[in-house]
């Protein structure tokens, strides 16, 4: 069984930048697609960025486009997700997530394995 937990959260200014790190443990890593998600207060869960076992298939959300970068060092385990130019609308609970197959999905539903969570919080 997959566990995922992770890191990195934390109260920033706007335009400043974190690095969130997932660390996976308790299974195999491969060939798992791994994402990020967040989620606002009163908001639904939403997608953000996806990375395949290769690093060759990424996705993000247009909202963090040009200002996010997922990646994924599989011998140690673990996913980045680089954060820059922080606002305060990317405040919000970041989940890592984690699913036993080959092609990337932006879809939260599919996604079976999910970490608790870390707080971001971007103050203006």
């Amino acid at each position: 069984q997959v566990q995922l937990v992770e890191s990195g959260g934390e109260l920033v200014q706007a335009g400043s930048s974190l690095r969130l790190v997932c660390d996976a443990s308790g299974g195999t890593f491969s060939p798992y697609v791994m994402g990020w998600f967040r989620q606002a207060p009163g908001k639904e869960r939403e997608f953000v960025a996806a990375i395949d076992w290769h690093s060759t298939h990424i996705h993000y959300a247009e909202s963090v486009k040009g200002r996010c970068t997922i990646s994924r060092d599989n011998a140690k385990n673990t996913v980045y997700l680089q954060m820059n130019s922080l606002k305060p609308a990317d405040t919000a609970v970041y989940y890592c997530a984690g699913l036993a197959q080959v092609v990337v999905t932006t879809e939260a539903s599919e996604y079976y394995y999910w970490g608790p969570g870390t707080q971001v919080t971007v103050s203006s």
